[in-house]
């Protein structure tokens, strides 16, 4: 719990955590990385879904240049 309270500051950083790793056991320093990297990979699954619900909804690289070439050809014939 006190691991989240530290990463819930925007401006989180080696420094947020430098005192605690450099002054705590190995055990306890280990517990600390775990922490931060469960924190990680729970962001980085939200942000695949975030990316895969904008994919869904508005397509892909090749969708948008598609779109962009016909809005191009059709103001281009008027």
């Amino acid at each position: 719990m006190f691991v989240r309270q530290l990463s819930s500051t925007s401006d989180t950083s080696y420094e947020t955590y430098r005192t605690f790793c450099e002054t705590r056991s190995g055990e306890v320093v280990a517990n600390i990385a775990i922490c931060i990297i469960h924190q990680t990979n729970y962001l980085l699954d939200r942000q695949i879904r975030r990316l895969e619900m904008d994919f869904v909804k508005t397509g892909g690289i090749r969708e948008k240049m598609t779109a962009a070439r016909r809005n191009h050809r059709a103001k281009k014939d008027r």
